[in-house]
């Protein structure tokens, strides 16, 4: 199949987004209708984690439009295709809490496999149907996760080349998605490009992922829960970089290959909670004392994967992106967003979710 030139958006481009309303997917929706011409199909079905408030003045701008769907149900997705005759899809809808796929890992399957499976089928059946330049110039963006690679040791960093390890049912469920993506390229040519990021952190995130937890149980003066010793590491990716680099992909990137996108910022996460309650302790001080008195160690979960990093020279070399933010300067816009945004918080958190302990398997 041949390479078409890198795909320009400008005021015809429609752009299918899944998952448009969820943390990375929002970060994404705001930046391209604040920095391009395009329009915006948002395909999400409004769960838990999503939410129409992440999308600020995206969500009522004229190039915006939500399509509140399931990515499972077939014919809905069809409709979607059908009516907004996109010319590329970001693929970002996906459940995605480690802690939550131990407690109910059918959903993480369902989602992240069958949604997958279907975007996938309606993709090509949509592809099929465009002449020839359509055909030549489509995209299909599958994104996903660092953590289907599994475990690193002490050294060592996940390239495209790493063979796919995973330990929880969510990353198990996000491999698995990755297989169909590269599978439908290989059988049926549909221009697939794929990236695997690093854990993502900055604004908009929903209080149940380490870093807008945290925030919330320090606030509220209660324990700090951190699994185990606390000696787990994580790259760190501030969200915006990462929305940055899956513009690049879609734009630059050749269909069939594979992009990681990583920040180059391991931290324990012990590290990471502790300068989290450095920050608070500068910005909003608590009269009892340090944030870090608040910190607990609890039974570590389930399959706890030791360290991820991720090896960005391939996006950086190929298609020339580069983060622009350090975890120093990230984790500090962090911290300011969500203690000058309580209402986004309690808004979000006014449903099921309480900020409890999940993923324990009834350990303590």
């Amino acid at each position: 199949m041949g390479i078409a030139p890198p795909l320009s958006l400008g005021e015809m481009t429609t752009l299918l987004i899944t998952g448009g309303a969820g943390f990375i997917g929002s970060a994404l929706v705001r930046q391209l209708v604040a920095e391009t011409d395009a329009r915006i199909a948002n395909i999400d079905a409004l769960t838990y984690a999503g939410n129409l408030e992440s999308l600020g003045v995206a969500r009522t701008d004229a190039r915006h439009r939500l399509h509140q769907v399931d990515i499972c149900d077939a014919a809905a997705v069809r409709a979607v295709f059908d009516a907004e005759r996109p010319q590329a899809v970001l693929h970002l809808a996906a459940e995605s809490h480690v802690d939550r796929s131990i407690d109910g890992p059918g959903a993480f399957v369902r989602t992240n496999v069958l949604g997958t499976y279907t975007m996938l089928d309606e993709a090509t059946r949509y592809w099929k149907s465009l002449d020839a330049a359509g055909r030549g110039a489509f995209r299909f963006l599958h994104v996903s996760t660092d953590e289907v690679y599994g475990s690193l040791g002490a050294e060592g960093l996940f390239t495209e080349e790493t063979a796919y390890d995973p330990s929880s049912p969510y990353s198990a469920s996000k491999a698995g998605s990755d297989h169909l993506a590269r599978a439908w390229f290989r059988t049926y040519r549909l221009p697939v490009v794929i990236t695997n990021c690093s854990n993502n952190y900055g604004p908009h995130q929903f209080p149940e992922k380490l870093i807008p937890l945290l925030i919330q149980k320090a606030l509220g003066g209660a324990s700090i829960p951190v699994y185990g010793n606390g000696e787990n590491v994580r790259d760190w990716l501030y969200v915006d970089d990462h929305a940055r680099a899956l513009r690049l992909a879609l734009d630059k990137g050749l269909p069939g290959e594979t992009y990681n996108v990583g920040g180059n910022n391991e931290r324990r996460n012990i590290d990471v909670v502790r300068t989290v309650c450095a920050l608070l302790d500068e910005l909003r001080p608590d009269p009892a004392g340090p944030y870090a008195r608040l910190i607990s160690f609890v039974t570590d979960r389930p399959g706890h994967d030791q360290r991820y990093a991720i090896d960005a020279t391939k996006i950086r070399a190929e298609l020339g992106w580069s983060p622009r933010e350090d975890f120093a300067s990230g984790i500090r816009k962090t911290v300011v967003w969500y203690l000058e945004n309580p209402a986004w918080v309690e808004h979000v958190m006014s449903g099921a979710y309480r900020g409890e302990r999940l993923g324990s398997l009834g350990s303590a």
